[in-house]
């Protein structure tokens, strides 16, 4: 994997060395690329493209970058991987438009079919992962390009007469000219949904080009710059073809199609010139990759997990079992709780902008432990939202389709009361109670059911469903939500079942914004580069396709995907409960990290900061921290902006 940076200069300035501004971004991003650097420039318009490069694929100087294409007109620099590029590399040999080649790298070959093809068939013809930057010296422009389904991130904005972008916000925020302000709107985002969803950035000028678009600028006398982006594949229309066109075979022929889907995404993304291994967690997604791997590998797969010593949150013995079935070579790590505790002071640094999935913590260390054996691992990312995974969506569908019995008028009554059930009332009735019909925590789920109990329809209902801050505004000072896909229906298909919109809404914003940003970031920041089979984009467009029933049945999800994994495992050693992969921030908020909590939640700090209205957060950080109540997750993403906030300061 690779780090890119770059800008396009229109202020006309004389005597500024560009060139060591561009050397300084791309240095940002070393971690990214550790093997070698590199920065061009093109004079005539103040162009600069830079490079870090891990090397995957052709090792040798042939596959440096900056790249020059063969007639010197286009310019590319390139983070990812083409997985099809011999493909792409035989077709152009085929209609007389390749190249001499100078070596074997995917990037040379993708640099081939953009001059030969143009920017928009090159990219519909790629199987990859990648983000990149394309310029074209005759046409004056610039092309930056993003993968199907968000996989490598890629963020630029304007400032004045500068156009900038990289991979991370760290690398634009070295360049002198550019000025960073905090985006209150986008933190209101933020403390919703725990991520910032693209093309949101945590900068007011700052953006996240979306999964599956092109951005083209020109570089003009003006010196103004007007971006276009450009869809060039998307999910909506893939679900609207899947709705259209669903897929017409038996139960046997889809589980047939989708393993064989599964060996082509897996056995493409296990070329690599480096060694390469998995994550193994255990759970049905990772298993099946490996499974696939070892299936198709001559040798054993190195499979990496972590195990906590807290029963709760392991799942190691469960990945040995399956690593032992296997047959793979297999790697395990017991982290202590000061072994994760150690890396919070780190995360606003990687994570680069506000980012409070605390999940982020375990993938970061076990990305750092596969780094000591591979520098590729594949990952099983993906399989909940295609095929119906996640604990919620069995939970959403039972709750609204009990809900929707009640007319809504009854609805709001009942969460009125909910809201306002006295808290020693619940003590005794608990008391009374069995011990086996007791619920824990009644003092928070009360509140947290009215919230969703009033909701007027299914897309609301499932919205408050995976909130954080229902009412972030109510936190923010001056700041305001801005709409999004959940506000925005023409921008998503019209489904005709609850469970598929639940799906869809999940891949287009928390798979995305939130589950792969946390990969990349935590495996990138230890230089390992991690592949995601399960996003093949022909696997996606086939998961589509399937009817409901393939996926959930029984009350149970992934029923296609685990009829595939029962051809390599058997049922009886995968069949246990879901785990998820978390960390006890609930109690280390009210043990080892007190102190430092409570310095960034200090009221004097808050006020002086100017972003949060300190009220509530301190009531709820009260609550928290005398057992009244259970705001983990609130807290943790505003410790998170804190920590963040915190950095930026210093780094000014």
């Amino acid at each position: 994997m690779c780090g890119i940076a770059g800008f396009i200069d229109n202020s006309g300035l004389i005597g500024t060395d560009r060139h060591a501004i561009a050397k300084r971004m791309i240095a940002k991003l070393h971690h990214r690329g550790p093997d070698s650097s590199g920065v061009w420039c093109d004079e005539s318009c103040v162009v600069f493209l830079a490079h870090a490069r891990l090397a995957i694929i052709d090792l040798s100087p042939a596959g440096h970058q900056p790249m020059i294409s063969a007639s010197g007109r286009l310019v590319l620099v390139f983070n990812g991987e083409i997985y099809n590029f011999k493909a792409i590399r035989k077709q152009l040999e085929q209609e007389g438009s390749a190249p001499k080649w100078h070596g074997t790298s995917d990037t040379e070959v993708l640099l081939a079919a953009f001059e030969a093809w143009g920017v928009e068939r090159t990219l519909k013809s790629t199987v990859g992962m990648f983000a990149l930057a394309l310029w074209d010296k005759e046409g004056k422009t610039l092309y930056l390009a993003r993968d199907r389904m968000g996989e490598k991130p890629l963020y630029y904005g304007c400032q004045k007469d500068l156009f900038l972008f990289a991979s991370e916000l760290k690398a634009i925020k070295t360049h002198p000219d550019f000025h960073p302000s905090v985006d209150r709107h986008a933190l209101t985002l933020y403390l919703r949904h725990n991520y910032i969803p693209a093309p949101f950035s945590i900068y007011q000028d700052v953006k996240k080009l979306e999964p599956g678009c092109f951005l083209r600028v020109r570089c003009n006398a003006l010196g103004n710059f007007r971006p276009t982006v450009t869809p060039y594949w998307s999910l909506k229309d893939v679900v609207y073809r899947g709705i259209q066109n669903p897929f017409p075979g038996t139960e046997k022929e889809a589980v047939d199609e989708l393993q064989r889907l599964l060996a082509q995404a897996v056995m493409g993304q296990m070329v690599a010139d480096v060694p390469l291994g998995a994550f193994l967690s255990g759970g049905y997604d990772s298993t099946t990759v490996v499974a696939t791997m070892q299936a198709h590998s001559n040798r054993p797969v190195e499979t990496f997990t972590i195990g906590f010593h807290e029963k709760a949150y392991n799942e190691a013995d469960h990945a040995k079992t399956v690593a032992s079935h296997l047959g793979t070579n297999h790697h395990e790590l017991y982290l202590s709780p000061q072994d994760a505790l150690q890396v919070i002071p780190d995360l606003p640094t990687i994570w680069d902008e506000p980012f409070s999935d605390s999940s982020q913590i375990p993938t970061y260390l076990v990305s750092k432990f596969a780094r000591t054996k591979v520098t590729v691992s594949l990952s099983g990312d993906g399989g909940d939202e295609l095929f119906f995974g996640y604990q919620r969506y069995f939970k959403g569908l039972q709750g609204w389709n009990l809900l929707k019995k009640f007319p809504l008028w009854v609805r709001k009554v009942v969460a009125f009361g909910l809201e306002n059930v006295p808290g020693r009332f619940l003590e005794v009735g608990q008391h009374l109670l069995p011990n086996r019909h007791r619920f824990e925590h009644l003092a928070d789920r009360l509140p947290k059911l009215a919230e969703v109990v009033r909701m007027d329809s299914a897309e609301a209902f499932y919205r408050c469903l995976i909130s954080h801050a229902k009412f972030p505004e109510d936190w923010v000072k001056k700041g305001k939500e801005p709409e999004t896909i959940f506000e925005t229906p023409d921008k998503r298909p019209p489904f005709h079942d609850f469970a598929s919109y639940m799906m869809y809404m999940d891949a287009v914003t928390y798979l995305p914004d939130d589950i792969l940003v946390k990969v990349d970031r935590a495996t990138m920041a230890v230089s390992l580069e991690t592949r995601v089979p399960l996003l093949d984009h022909r696997l996606v467009e086939f998961a589509w396709s399937l009817p409901l029933s393939m996926k959930y049945r029984n009350g149970q999800g992934k029923w296609l995907l685990r009829q595939v994994l029962y051809r390599h495992v058997p049922q009886g050693i995968m069949d246990r409960p879901k785990m998820g992969f978390g960390v006890p921030i609930e109690h280390w908020l009210r043990g080892p990290l007190r102190d430092w909590a409570e310095e960034l939640l200090d009221e004097s700090r808050l006020k002086r900061d100017g972003f949060f209205k300190p009220e509530p957060i301190r009531r709820m950080w009260y609550e928290h921290k005398t057992g009244r109540r259970r705001w983990h997750y609130y807290l943790w993403d505003i410790l998170m902006f804190q920590a963040w906030l915190e950095k930026e300061e210093r780094n000014s």
